[in-house]
């Protein structure tokens, strides 16, 4: 696809944004900021079993940071949580179609999927502390 057809669709996201509210219902909920840009995101996660039954965000940022956030509620609604939690920062950039990014627009890309990552790390933590600690150690590259 060419460049100006993710952006069109990165545009659609951060008007359009899907999944965007809180979840009453969440079971794991977690906010994190990028302090150089100024961007946060905060995901609400609904986990049944071993899947993510339901999830929302709630933000303010950039339109990368805003529209990465939405795609990445679609890719991984109604996943197993083994799958979400293989998840990486190249998934993420393929999925919005933007990977040649300079290093301070990755981070705005990335936010989200930190923030998944952080929820999921709270998640596991009672439940099964070695995939926490994987968890963990794997969003510091984010």
């Amino acid at each position: 696809m060419s460049d100006d057809i993710y952006r069109e669709i990165i545009l659609d996201h951060y008007r359009n944004p899907r999944n965007k509210g809180k979840l009453a219902d969440a079971n794991v909920h977690i906010h994190d900021s990028n302090p150089l840009c100024g961007d946060e995101i905060d995901i609400h996660l609904k986990v049944d079993g071993d899947q993510i039954k339901d999830i929302k965000f709630e933000g303010r940022g950039c339109a990368i940071s805003q529209a990465s956030a939405s795609m990445l509620t679609e890719m991984v609604m109604n996943k197993p949580l083994e799958s979400v939690k293989d998840l990486t920062k190249d998934d993420v950039l393929e999925n919005i179609g933007l990977t040649n990014l300079g290093p301070a627009r990755i981070k705005c890309a990335l936010l989200s999927l930190k923030v998944l990552k952080l929820g999921m790390v709270k998640y596991y933590a009672d439940k099964d502390p070695d995939s926490a600690n994987k968890i963990k150690e794997d969003s510091k590259s984010l």
